[in-house]
């Protein structure tokens, strides 16, 4: 570690290394008072600059100070700010201005101070575009950590409520806070994340969140997402109370929750913000909805190629005319054409989105038919299955299902109904082996919890939830006593 020199002028001398006097944002403010000399450093566009002033104010009366006192000392009474620490490290002092802050450094001291005024550039809280509601609260995390970790502690009073922050890449610096409430929380998990956090050696994680959870959940090419993502303040502190692990990256809007299982990314806010009869008629109709957006088109096209399998009831379902283009092919093309308009309706400017959702659908989807292409049954079924792709709240597990009803689809092309039962057992098998943080990612289906599963089934009332989920192992399982 660099320790700091006392000559300001030796100092100035170090720091055109980081760029001062070659960065133009990087500036330094020299003040002199009688025999003293102030230099305060600072990265232009990251302070408020009015709370700059007035500490400047506040300092240039030092000259009708009384002179027989320590200078550092007035300096530090004059200080008016509550975020105010001492360094004598270089390295510490530009890592905290590029954060933000100011350093304030007297000539001839070994110490500096390090004063908190940061003002990043950024948004004002607002409701987040892929988690909405009907009715609730329409605040949601932004860019800045300090701001979503206020947002949190907001709805969390508790005394053991703790924000442990970190710093990530060599370059970049990123800030990352571990959130959780103590006293709650498994101990051994805080300590694994932290663990696998510290392990941690890279330039820097510019893709924030998605990258950070690569590294902590070894997650390679698996699709399933292993950590739930939520950008939402109310979910990040109701998982909180559950005894879950919050993780916050500057920069980012979107917190980690963990551990997550396959179950934590059907859930929405939504159903909660209704009564719980409503709420559960919610989640059924979604838990079926993802469903069909699995096994929907593979089921599909296995009765329309092996009709032998169909009962009487269903002989309306098959393919009614030929089409010149195979039919496995017609639903890949389909399939993947509805990623297309996806991709192109989220790169496509608002005010144009509708209409080239409209020629998209009417147009390309009608002349398709008619000119065989497409059979009608091919873009009904596969429309119903992106329905429900598009109403499954995680985002990650949306597209995760995707590859497996692909998957599912060449199953069945290649070995029919025994491609279809292996297909979805091996999807099975191998979510069942999926563990996050030692949870099992299927619980409480697989190890199968009958009474936790209800509760996943069926929006259980706020009155009901008396303990705290299983699966997170937290220190006091009681959240709320029974009324009598």
């Amino acid at each position: 570690m660099n320790k700091l020199p006392k000559k300001n002028r030796e100092l100035d001398s170090r720091l055109k290394e980081a760029g001062l006097g070659l960065s133009f944002d990087f500036i330094v403010r020299k003040i002199d008072f009688g025999d003293h000399s102030i230099s305060i450093y600072a990265v232009n566009g990251l302070c408020e600059t009015r709370f700059i002033m007035k500490i400047l104010d506040e300092l240039s009366a030092l000259h009708m100070a009384d002179r027989r006192k320590n200078f550092k000392d007035l300096v530090d009474q004059r200080i008016i700010h509550h975020s105010v620490e001492m360094t004598d490290s270089e390295d510490e002092l530009i890592r905290q201005v590029f954060s933000g802050l100011i350093a304030l450094k007297i000539d001839g001291h070994d110490e500096c101070f390090l004063i908190d005024v940061r003002s990043y550039p950024g948004r004002q809280p607002e409701e987040p575009d892929t988690e909405k509601v009907v009715r609730g609260s329409r605040d949601g995390f932004v860019e800045n950590i300090i701001v979503n970790t206020a947002l949190t502690r907001r709805r969390i009073r508790d005394k053991g409520i703790r924000f442990e922050m970190l710093e990530l890449g060599e370059r970049s610096k990123m800030d990352v806070a571990i959130g959780y409430i103590e006293g709650v929380v498994n101990p051994s998990l805080v300590e694994i994340i932290k663990k696998e956090i510290n392990q941690i050696h890279t330039d820097g994680l510019i893709m924030t969140d998605k990258s950070l959870e690569e590294y902590i959940v070894k997650q390679g090419f698996n699709p399933y997402p292993l950590v739930r993502f939520t950008e939402r303040a109310d979910i990040a502190a109701e998982h909180l109370l559950e005894g879950h692990i919050c993780i916050y990256i500057d920069t980012s809007p979107s917190v980690i929750i963990a551990p997550s299982t396959y179950f934590h990314h059907v859930q929405h806010a939504e159903e909660y913000r209704q009564s719980p009869a409503s709420g559960t008629m919610l989640r059924l109709i979604r838990l079926f909805g993802i469903a069909a957006s699995v096994i929907l088109l593979p089921l599909w096209y296995l009765l329309a190629i092996d009709p032998a399998l169909k009962p009487e009831s269903l002989s309306f379902i098959g393919v009614k005319e030929e089409a010149a283009v195979p039919l496995i092919l017609q639903l890949l093309i389909a399939d993947i054409g509805i990623e297309f308009l996806r991709m192109a309706a989220i790169h496509t400017p608002t005010p144009l989105s509708t209409a080239m959702g409209l020629i998209a659908a009417v147009l390309i989807g009608q002349i398709a038919i008619d000119v065989g292409l497409f059979v009608p049954e091919v873009i009904l079924y596969v429309a119903v299955a992106s329905i429900g792709t598009f109403a499954t709240p995680s985002y990650e597990l949306g597209i995760a299902n995707k590859f497996a009803r692909i998957f599912l689809i060449v199953s069945v092309a290649i070995f029919h109904s025994t491609g279809f039962i292996i297909g979805i057992t091996l999807l099975i098998v191998f979510l069942a082996g999926m563990r996050v943080f030692t949870v099992p990612y299927l619980w409480p289906l697989i190890p199968f919890r009958p009474l936790a599963l209800m509760q996943v089934l069926t929006r259980v009332p706020v009155t009901g939830a008396v303990l705290r989920p299983m699966v997170v192992k937290a220190e006091d399982r009681i959240r709320q006593k029974r009324s009598h």
